[in-house]
C-alpha cells in the first residue's frame, strides 16, 4: 500500500504549494488535514482547467510577497529594538522573551514581520543584549539586536575593593608591628628591616623566632638557677671549714 497519495490543491496550503498544484502528500496528511478542511481534492483535467485561472493570480500574488520581503529584508538590516521588562535583583526575567514580543516590537518600529519569522536560538530571560534571525525566506535570513532592559534601576553588586595599605603600614592581616605580649618586643616579618645577622626574616617566621627567644630565655635562667646553687654550695662548705 502506497505512503503517499496525488491531490489537486484548491487552496494555497503553506510549504505544501498554491491553488491548481498537483500535490504528492502523506495519506495521513491528506486524511486529516487537506480533504476535511476542502483544501484539495482528487485531481482530473476539468478541475485542473477550472483552477488555472486562480493559480495565475496565486503566482502574481506570491511574486508580490517575494518582492515585499526583499524589501523588508533590507530595511531590517542593523535594526535595533529595545524591551522592557520586570526582573529579580539579579537581572533574570519573571518570564521569556517570545517570538510574539519581538514580532510586536518591529512592528511598532514599521517593520510588519510575522511571529514564525522570528527564529530564537536561545531562551531570552535575563537582562542583555541578543542576537535574533528574521527569516522571511529560504534566502531571506536578517539579523537584529535585541536589547532587554530593566523597568527599574537594578541594585549595584556588593562587591568592594579593599582600600590599599597605607605607605609604609604592615600588609593586611600579616600581624606585622604588633608587640609581642610576653617580651614587648616587634615581630619580625618580611617587611620589616632585616635582623641583627643580616637575614631577612620571611612571612610566618616571627613565630620560629619566638620559639627560640623563649627556648633562649628558659636555658639563661636555669644557667643562672645552676650558678646560683654552686654559689649556695660554695658558702655553706666554706662555714664549715671556719668552724
Amino acid at each position: 500500500m502506497s505512503k503517499s497519495v496525488k491531490l489537486l490543491l484548491v487552496e494555497n496550503v503553506e510549504s505544501v504549494g498554491i491553488v491548481g498544484d498537483v500535490v504528492n502528500v502523506r495519506n495521513g496528511f491528506a486524511r486529516n488535514y487537506l480533504l476535511p478542511r476542502a483544501l484539495a481534492t482528487q485531481p482530473s483535467e476539468e478541475k485542473i482547467k477550472e483552477l488555472a485561472g486562480r493559480r495565475a493570480e496565486a503566482q502574481k500574488m506570491i511574486e508580490a510577497q517575494r518582492s515585499q520581503r526583499v524589501e523588508l529584508n533590507e530595511k531590517l538590516k542593523g535594526v535595533e529594538i529595545t524591551l522592557v521588562r520586570s526582573c529579580n535583583d539579579q537581572g533574570i526575567l519573571y518570564g521569556a522573551v517570545t517570538q510574539q514580543d519581538i514580532a510586536a516590537a518591529l512592528k511598532e518600529a514599521g517593520h510588519v514581520v510575522s511571529p514564525r519569522d522570528v527564529r530564537i536560538t536561545q531562551t531570552i530571560k535575563r537582562i542583555e543584549n541578543f542576537d535574533v534571525h528574521v527569516k522571511l525566506d529560504s534566502d531571506l535570513d536578517q539579523v537584529i539586536k535585541v536589547h532587554v532592559k530593566a523597568d527599574r534601576e537594578l541594585p549595584k553588586s556588593d562587591e568592594t575593593e579593599a582600600p590599599a595599605p597605607a605607605e609604609g603600614a604592615a600588609p593586611a592581616g600579616a600581624g606585622a608591628g604588633h608587640a609581642d605580649k610576653r617580651e614587648g618586643r616587634p615581630r619580625r616579618d618580611a617587611w620589616m628591616l632585616p635582623d641583627d645577622s643580616n637575614r631577612v626574616v620571611g612571612w610566618g617566621s616571627g613565630k620560629k623566632d619566638d620559639a627560640a627567644a623563649d627556648k633562649g630565655e628558659k636555658k639563661a635562667k636555669g644557667d643562672k638557677a645552676e650558678a646560683k646553687a654552686d654559689k649556695g654550695e660554695k658558702a655553706e662548705k666554706k662555714s664549715k671549714k671556719k668552724e
